[in-house]
């Protein structure tokens, strides 16, 4: 009887993790896709954002978002990536690069005090698309206020409350959300959305820490589109990986 018992304690965590990650295991991606996109949390204290960017642009993503950009360093992200992207835009701490035009671009607020989100149309040769970038506050135990959580769920309420009130019927939402697919805090946000990771990913797509990732906070997600393909990319000087993904439109 002891060793029965044993034996459930011991593949009671298996069983349960295998439910939770096992789809994750399997090669999911596709060929074909229209658009491919690309997103990093390239990190304030970033020692080379030119070869970051370059690093980035040579995934040959169609349209890259940035986050956590200081200020001190958005003009050198803004030149490395010129040559590749002709249509930018930065909002706050978030950037948006693309091949094709940008429209109807502005600051999404999800209640920061400052900006960290944003979106704006993409006008693609297969018709609009809009893109959300966001990077959500982390969880944070403070001295005198303790653990930070209800910043992180108003923001990612506020994030999820933009993107369904989107007009456009294609999105795709790019960024650091500082949050796995399985966090229930986010569920204003992924209740709506497809991981491309989840539905055509390679393996589990974990994105950070970079020096040996054992989560993905960082994600891209789509409604309206189809996901093709998902894939993390090589390692910058960021202490997040960047991903990419294809979609068909």
């Amino acid at each position: 009887r002891r060793s029965a018992t044993a034996l459930i304690a011991l593949l009671l965590p298996a069983v349960v993790w295998l439910n939770v990650f096992g789809g994750l295991l399997t090669d999911k991606s596709g060929g074909g896709g229209d658009l491919t996109v690309a997103t990093h949390n390239v990190n304030a204290g970033n020692p080379d954002p030119e070869g970051t960017a370059q690093q980035v642009a040579g995934s040959g993503a169609d349209v890259v978002a940035l986050q956590e950009l200081p200020g001190r360093q958005v003009s050198t992200y803004e030149k490395s990536l010129a040559g590749r992207y002709p249509y930018h835009s930065v909002q706050g701490t978030v950037g948006l690069w693309s091949k094709y035009p940008l429209a109807d671009t502005k600051p999404v607020d999800i209640k920061m005090g400052w900006t960290r989100a944003m979106r704006s149309t993409v006008k693609t040769p297969q018709g609009e698309v809009a893109v959300y970038v966001a990077h959500l506050p982390s969880v944070r135990v403070k001295l005198h206020a303790g653990f930070t959580a209800n910043q992180r769920d108003d923001s990612a309420d506020a994030l999820g409350e933009a993107i369904a009130d989107e007009r456009v019927e294609r999105v795709v939402l790019l960024g650091d959300l500082n949050g796995t697919m399985n966090d229930r805090s986010l569920n204003a946000v992924t209740a709506q959305m497809r991981s491309t990771q989840g539905a055509a990913g390679d393996g589990f797509g974990f994105s950070w820490p970079a020096s040996f990732p054992m989560a993905r906070i960082d994600q891209i997600m789509v409604k309206g589109v189809e996901p093709m393909a998902s894939w993390t990319l090589a390692a910058t000087d960021s202490d997040h990986l960047p991903i990419a993904a294809r979609v068909e439109l």
